[in-house]
């Protein structure tokens, strides 16, 4: 449950969501949704189906969010920890179960 002041809202993203590294196209989907918390900036996840996981490199990277739960990140080539998924996120965030998130150019 998240507290007074804390929202997290999930709907579709407005748009279709291409992402490439390297000259290479990683994901494309007209079936992102957008992830707005209070406080962050809007993500934008990804189905499975629609991201070149083979391209996806598991990292061993953790990271735990109160409001979501654990995410498990992906590593891309000269890039790591550029992919999270929430692969059993909270009932509140079910919505994004699986899906996958890329950090943006000029993030991590």
């Amino acid at each position: 449950m998240t507290p007074p002041g804390h929202r997290i809202t999930i709907g579709p993203a407005e748009g279709p969501v291409r992402v490439e590294r390297d000259g290479r196209v990683v994901a494309d989907s007209g079936r992102a949704l957008a992830l707005r918390e209070t406080g962050c900036p809007v993500r934008l996840y990804l189905p499975p189906e629609d991201v070149r996981t083979e391209l996806l490199v598991p990292s061993g990277t953790t990271t735990h969010c109160p409001f979501k739960g654990t995410a498990s990140y992906w590593s891309l080539p000269g890039r790591p920890d550029a992919v999270w998924a929430y692969l059993d996120p909270k009932p509140e965030v079910a919505a994004i179960g699986g899906y996958f998130c890329f950090h943006g150019p000029d993030e991590g």
